[in-house]
């Protein structure tokens, strides 16, 4: 059914009788030109949900003026999104916002549960200890402990990328590569490597792909650049805290292009338990998924960072060798002088 404020109305008025919860929650205002949305979300002082009605019937969902949320021109599931917006805005965990839309419709509770715009392609239920693959380094990370960056590097299927490879481009001392350096060797002269601890990287392998962990890099590092497109990268992560300023990003690139959906490096800090942290449908929705299974397989990890960090391991199978950083037995090297 095309969607229009006459067909939102009523559609929005099935959806509350169907759910006491509702009864005093009203259909947002619905904007039919960017300006009208834009002055509406800026005299909203709680980022409520703010909707716009294009001319062809697709009706986009924001919070603010400019960050959109969905954008659908099938009802139902237009529906299904505000009623999930006004009832997460009630409170309550993530399972009891599933049982309410379980009462409007089974189908909606699916859908809450799978993280996407359907009720299909839900990820496994995880079942392992969500603290061990990727998740135990988010509460340091965010001191920029022990590094600012947590990059990784993954080449086309069949293919690994060399990590040793990958440090030398980005500057590593190459005598230490060479002697095989762990982070307990640079660790042992506790002076020296206070003093140039933020001049040293650690990299690897795990769970398919190379990581490289560090703070700065030297200038010029992987300037050459015909090397660096050798080592066959198809996509790459970097995860990058500035705990100073509270800013911490997630970037993700696949073949050559940034996959955002339009909101160019984003920002972890968005993310809120309960809430879809990209565009729904998006380029992104596989890890709204993901975050939203490791929600309700994992209500005991309160830190929001360290779920998030879970449904990376999950949905990109991003893995840190926790032992070998505890141990000191991770690869290392400082970056090479001069």
């Amino acid at each position: 059914m095309e969607i229009t404020k006459q067909t939102l109305a009523e559609g929005w008025q099935r959806t509350v009788a169907r759910l006491p919860l509702l009864d005093d929650v009203a259909l947002p205002p619905v904007a039919l030109s960017d300006d009208e949305i834009r002055e509406r979300a800026e005299r909203s002082e709680d980022g409520s949900l703010c909707l716009l009605l294009d001319d062809d019937g697709t009706l986009r969902g924001r919070h603010g003026p400019y960050r959109e949320v969905f954008a659908t021109r099938d009802l139902d599931q237009a529906l299904y999104l505000i009623a999930e917006s006004a009832i997460r805005r009630h409170g309550g965990s993530v399972e009891e916002v599933a049982d309410a839309l379980d009462r409007v419709d089974p189908a909606w509770g699916r859908r809450f549960r799978s993280g996407g715009l359907d009720d299909t392609g839900t990820v496994e239920t995880c079942g392992r200890d969500p603290l061990e693959g990727l998740a135990w380094i988010a509460g340091s990370w965010r001191e920029q402990e022990p590094y600012t960056t947590l990059a990784f590097f993954r080449a086309a299927p069949g293919r690994t990328v060399d990590a040793e490879r990958l440090a030398l481009l980005y500057g590593a001392d190459p005598g230490q590569v060479a002697a095989d350096t762990r982070l307990k060797d640079l660790q042992a002269d506790s002076r020296a490597h206070w003093d140039r601890q933020w001049e040293s990287c650690c990299f690897g392998q795990a769970g398919g792909w190379a990581y490289l962990l560090y703070h700065d890099t030297p200038p010029g590092s992987f300037a050459d650049k015909e090397a660096y497109a050798a080592l066959g990268i198809k996509e790459s992560v970097r995860l990058t805290a500035t705990s100073a300023k509270a800013i911490y990003t997630f970037d993700y690139m696949r073949d050559g292009r940034r996959v955002d959906d339009d909101w160019g490096v984003l920002e972890l800090i968005w993310y809120e338990r309960g809430h879809a942290p990209y565009l729904r449908g998006g380029e992104l929705d596989f890890l709204n998924r993901a975050v939203r299974r490791a929600e309700l397989d994992h209500p005991e990890v309160t830190n929001t960072f360290e779920l998030y960090f879970h449904a990376l391991e999950q949905s990109l199978g991003l893995r840190l060798p926790r032992e070998d950083f505890a141990e000191g037995e991770v690869r290392a090297a400082y970056w090479a002088e001069g």
